[in-house]
């Protein structure tokens, strides 16, 4: 929160236990010859599951902060409040759009502003803080693919208190 308490920053913070939760299923599965239950969203090696954790409900959405080294795409997917990590799979009917896309072109000078498609990145943290009126806890899953690298990057999204 900033010094007069009118906006609140979350960082998007990697869940690596989920993460690794998703991983061993994976990995189950391929050990056992099973197949995915229809519908089961597994997790790619180039995905992590993340999380914001809201200090309150009543929030508005005001805007993105990114930072990437580097060159590579991101993708951030928000997953609806029905899913319960600890008793069920990830089910692809529970992932929402739109999704957020941020980039840099392998071509692009590193120190370049990064390129997203603004009008789903507005409707997405519109759309996180309506969420936030019915939960403590949001989850999403972060691809890092042409490059990018969880290491490098650094993902926040600034609230306001909702008048």
């Amino acid at each position: 929160m900033d010094a007069d308490g009118s906006r609140t920053r979350l960082d998007f913070q990697e869940d690596v236990k989920l993460s690794e939760m998703m991983r061993l299923r994976v990995s189950s599965l391929q050990r056992s010859g099973q197949k995915r239950q229809d519908g089961e969203r597994l997790l790619l090696a180039h995905e992590a599951v993340y999380r914001l954790d809201f200090p309150s409900q009543e929030l508005s959405f005001t805007r993105w902060f990114f930072s990437l080294s580097g060159h590579g795409r991101v993708t951030v997917t928000g997953i609806s409040q029905h899913w319960t990590p600890d008793l069920t799979p990830l089910m692809t009917r529970q992932l929402l759009e739109p999704i957020g896309t941020f980039w840099r072109n392998a071509g692009d000078p590193e120190d370049s502003p990064l390129k997203c498609l603004e009008a789903d990145m507005q409707e997405f943290g519109e759309r996180i803080a309506e969420l936030a009126k019915v939960r403590k806890v949001m989850y999403f899953l972060l691809a890092f693919k042409d490059g990018a690298e969880a290491a490098n990057l650094s993902c926040s999204i600034e609230f306001t208190p909702e008048k």
